[in-house]
């Protein structure tokens, strides 16, 4: 096949060269990002919580009259002792907020009390006894809270907290040798030193905005029960295939404990499981939404590349029967328009290229992601060619049954 004569008719067909080239070039360039993006955010959906999320779930309530902070304290110890009752529950415990929630407290972390700037962030869950129970999350070193640690206050009343847990990723990140047990931090907001007692395995931020992945797996959990609001999140942990039957039964004894209850109609009572779809919904969504885009851009893209070459052959049926009364074979014809095919989008998919780096560098600039990988242009490259020449086949074929006869026709 001579490359010569196919140049010289795409030469005279300029403007469906460039049009064809450029659809492909900048369909490379937006599936390569949006392939990019999709597999980030399955990656980040993907993430180890830390917590043993099967038959977990979380109710959250408030009440009616939270007026005392000394009947809040009350109610919520009345509340876990009857929870802890039920024979369909394993565990029990009340937080401010937990892993995956999207909202709730988190503090600075300093080295000495002295220090300007924190050495890092990290979540603060108030916890108890039965919180890392509840969560099914390991200690790797040092010891749980003791219930006489466990204190019952409001933010305003709180001086600081003597005795803390880490995840361990917080414990390295702070204390890289390793030799973070019984080391004294500052991660309150006074200068009160907390000694670290207790060092969990993997344990994730409830911050589940993309700009605070470096703090993702930096939690700290205080012994504390804040009792300055009556709003209030138990993590229960049913017994092993006992979870529908252990959230049925805990609404109901709350109930018993204090009828002038509000639960959330919408979120007042879900899984760990709908915990981590809601908190990642919108990856999830925007994961489907660039697949969406990308199916769509290579569907256009390769209707382009039928209807042009369609096209081409009609115009051509002259010039391909005088080719087939020249002697030149089905085969002959058909090598033709692939290799025309292909040379369009060799030249689409170098551009492509160009412009998905730009694309790319353009968001690393504006919206700190990470920088595309090679492997994204190599697949998508071969997607786009592969595409291109299964697009072309079926004109292509159309071509090389022209009959020899067209020659003799009138134009």
């Amino acid at each position: 096949m001579q490359i010569k004569p196919i140049l010289a008719a795409m030469r005279r067909h300029k403007a469906g060269t460039i049009l064809i080239g450029f659809q492909i070039a900048l369909t490379l360039a937006i599936v390569c990002n949006a392939l990019f993006i999709i597999h980030e955010r399955i990656a980040r959906v993907s993430r180890p919580s830390g917590v043993n999320e099967s038959n977990l779930f979380v109710i959250t309530s408030d009440w009616a009259d939270n007026s005392s902070n000394d009947n809040i304290d009350a109610q919520i110890k009345a509340d876990l002792t009857a929870l802890h009752q039920l024979g369909s529950v394993q565990d029990a415990t009340s937080l401010n907020s937990f892993p995956l929630h999207g909202t709730g407290w988190d503090n600075f972390i300093r080295m000495t009390p002295d220090q300007i700037h924190m050495t890092t962030d990290a979540s603060v869950f108030l916890a108890d006894e039965h919180t890392l129970g509840t969560l099914g999350v390991k200690l790797i070193a040092g010891r749980n809270f003791t219930p006489d640690e466990v204190q019952s206050l409001t933010i305003q009343d709180m001086k600081g907290w003597p005795a803390i847990i880490v995840s361990k990723d917080l414990a390295k990140v702070l204390f890289p040798n390793g030799d973070a047990l019984g080391k004294q931090i500052y991660a309150s907001n006074n200068n009160t030193p907390s000694t670290i007692v207790g060092i969990t395995d993997t344990l994730q931020s409830h911050m589940m905005d993309s700009d605070d992945n470096a703090f993702a797996y930096n939690a700290v959990l205080v012994p504390m029960r804040e009792v300055g609001t009556g709003y209030v999140h138990y993590l229960i942990r049913a017994r092993p295939g006992q979870l529908e039957a252990a959230m049925r039964d805990v609404p109901k004894a709350l109930i018993a404990q204090n009828r002038m209850r509000i639960f959330d109609p919408d979120d007042g009572e879900m899984t760990f499981a709908q915990v981590r779809a809601k908190a990642y919904e919108r990856d999830y969504g925007m994961a489907i939404l660039m697949g969406i885009v990308s199916a769509v851009l290579l569907a256009i893209t390769a209707a382009g590349i039928v209807g042009l070459t369609s096209f081409w052959v009609g115009q051509r049926r002259r010039q391909i029967g005088i080719r087939r009364a020249l002697g030149a074979t089905r085969n002959d014809i058909l090598s033709y328009f692939m290799t025309e095919n292909m040379l369009i989008g060799v030249a689409g998919v170098v551009v492509g290229t160009l412009l998905a780096i730009g694309i790319n560098l353009w968001m690393v600039t504006h919206y700190d992601v990470a920088r595309l990988s090679g492997t994204y242009l190599l697949v998508g490259a071969v997607v786009l060619l592969l595409l291109g020449q299964g697009a072309v086949l079926a004109p292509a074929l159309r071509a090389s049954r022209v009959p020899p006869v067209e020659a003799t026709r009138s134009v």
